[in-house]
């Protein structure tokens, strides 16, 4: 039986998607909570997003929750912005 050999193009190729797939994945938005800005205390969205200034709540982006708080995030976005290579932080929420 002849040995099929793949081509260094067909190798480069694959790599490339899987290059790609990493790169996008990790270009997205920093995960986004609505929070008490004094206790980190969790908030329902309406809290942040009523458009008057009248809601309890600030966004807190990236870092995780646990027992209803939140932390290893920030109230600034830039802070947290995710980038292609070496991105990081945790997802859901």
């Amino acid at each position: 039986m002849a040995r099929r050999r793949l081509r260094s193009s067909t190798v480069v190729l694959g790599g490339m998607g899987v290059l790609a797939a990493t790169i996008t994945s990790c270009g997205s938005e920093p995960d986004r909570r609505c929070v008490d800005p004094i206790t980190r205390d969790v908030l329902p969205s309406y809290e942040c997003d009523d458009g008057k200034g009248t809601g309890s709540g600030t966004y807190y982006y990236g870092g995780s929750k646990s027992g209803g708080k939140v932390s290893g995030g920030s109230f600034d976005k830039a802070a947290v912005e995710r980038g292609g290579f070496g991105c990081s932080g945790s997802g859901g929420g």
